[in-house]
């Protein structure tokens, strides 16, 4: 993909993980210097944090991406400067949210027309991740409606940007969701009796494209080309026969438009363009052992301490905590919601926990084994405190002193000594 070419890029999920941290940068690096980068914030316009939605939205592109953002507001009062800001920009980014609230105001405020013209034309990159991809076909699904309030499930007029590609399809992203546990929440919260459902409503010459989580679809604008990148999988579904295409696949939008309308059912996929697939090869793929989720993370890192614990392994106890705080870090801007943040920070506090209380642990060691944990543990709180991470540092010390290690905090350093048996631990001192 050359940098003068327009880009579509639609999103399954975690549009703001580290999971997609590759592919962010490979996009980026089709822009210029400088370019006009807007995040467009409509589909969670409505909510309360949505400032707080926003900034950790930047922060998340400006750190790991390298791209300096703007936010386009959901506004009444200045809809034209909403407006002109798409027409201008280089790289427009939209996410998590209400597809129906989005649709509503994009819709009314023309909105849709703008992001339209941009496929159209082929105008820079343009990102529609979770929320904003059920928008993008010429049906859409309401998930908040359906899923959280029990609304019958309908299709809404989408804003059709596939439309101008030739595709008469619906976008379903969070295809292979699995949330639900014991019931079924694949396809965006759906579940297969209600997409079943759902599909029969669709015309003859239209179809489903389902994205998985931490997956993507990217359409050149100048080539038409469509290349799946990622963890999971593309899906195309024509009543109740699904046609799944793995990462790394590249077909053209003929292929992709001959596949939704029923002319055919198997095309032979493009190999993929060499840049491309280096491109691939140097992110995440849909075999990679790494996690895919902030829970996944945090289990292996649990996992791993579990077994140094099991080891009695002071040194990899410690390795699996740094590596946690490191995970909780990466994850911080994440805008999905529900993404067990506290969940994550309430294990490396209990992980803490663990290290500093030996004899309930049944490790009633001599003091020099004492001082192999204790001395990293040391070494991490000093870690933690020059990140400006003192909440945790703090809980670590708190920590250490139920365990009976009484810590002394001094200028550049810190101490510790072994309390005797029943000593009160002291006051924490003010940081």
């Amino acid at each position: 993909m050359d940098a003068a070419r327009g880009i579509l890029a639609l999103m399954g999920s975690g549009e703001t993980s580290p999971t997609m941290v590759t592919l962010h940068r490979e996009l980026a690096a089709h822009l210029g210097r400088d370019p006009d980068a807007v995040i467009l914030e409509t589909p969670y316009g409505f909510q309360v944090n949505r400032d707080d939605i926003s900034s950790r939205a930047r922060e998340y592109f400006r750190r790991s991406v390298g791209l300096t953002t703007v936010v386009a507001p959901d506004t009444k009062t200045d809809v034209d400067g909403v407006r002109d800001q798409l027409r201008r920009a280089d790289w427009v980014f939209s996410g998590p949210g209400s597809p129906s609230y989005a649709l509503g105001r994009w819709q009314t405020q023309r909105v849709g027309e703008i992001l339209h013209e941009r496929v159209r034309r082929g105008h820079g990159v343009t990102v529609m991740a979770s929320a904003a991809a059920c928008t993008v076909g010429f049906a859409a699904l309401p998930v908040y409606e359906v899923y959280k309030a029990g609304h019958p499930p309908v299709w809404l007029d989408g804003l059709d940007l596939t439309g101008a590609l030739g595709l008469r399809v619906a976008v379903i992203p969070h295809y292979d969701n699995t949330e639900g546990g014991t019931h079924d929440t694949r396809f965006c919260y759906l579940g297969e009796p209600r997409l079943a459902a759902l599909e029969r409503e669709l015309p003859d010459d239209s179809a489903v494209l389902g994205i998985d989580e931490h997956t993507a679809v990217l359409v050149d604008l100048d080539t038409s080309l469509a290349r799946v990148w990622g963890r999971g999988l593309l899906t195309v579904r024509r009543r109740g026969v699904s046609i799944p295409f793995q990462a790394g696949t590249v077909l053209s939008l003929e292929q992709l438009r001959d596949l939704v309308s029923g002319k055919t059912r198997a095309p032979t996929a493009i190999p993929a363009p060499r840049g491309a697939a280096a491109a691939d090869e140097s992110g995440p793929s849909p075999t990679s052992d790494s996690p895919a989720t902030l829970q996944e993370a945090v289990s292996a890192s649990e996992a791993r301490f579990d077994s140094a614990l099991a080891a009695r392994d002071a040194e990899a106890m410690v390795a699996a905590i740094l590596d946690l705080e490191a995970v909780i870090a990466a994850w911080g801007a994440d805008t999905e919601e529900d993404q067990g943040g506290e969940w994550a920070r309430t294990v490396l506090r209990g992980m803490i926990r663990q290290c500093a209380r030996p004899s309930q642990r049944g490790m009633d060691e001599p003091l020099a084994t004492l001082e192999r944990i204790v001395g990293p543990l040391l070494d991490l709180r000093g870690h933690l405190r020059s990140r400006g991470a003192y909440e945790v540092a703090d809980r670590l010390r708190d920590a250490l002193a139920a365990g009976g290690v009484h810590v002394h905090d001094a200028p550049g350093d810190s101490a510790w000594r072994l309390a005797p048996t029943g000593e009160e631990a002291p006051a924490p001192s003010p940081e």
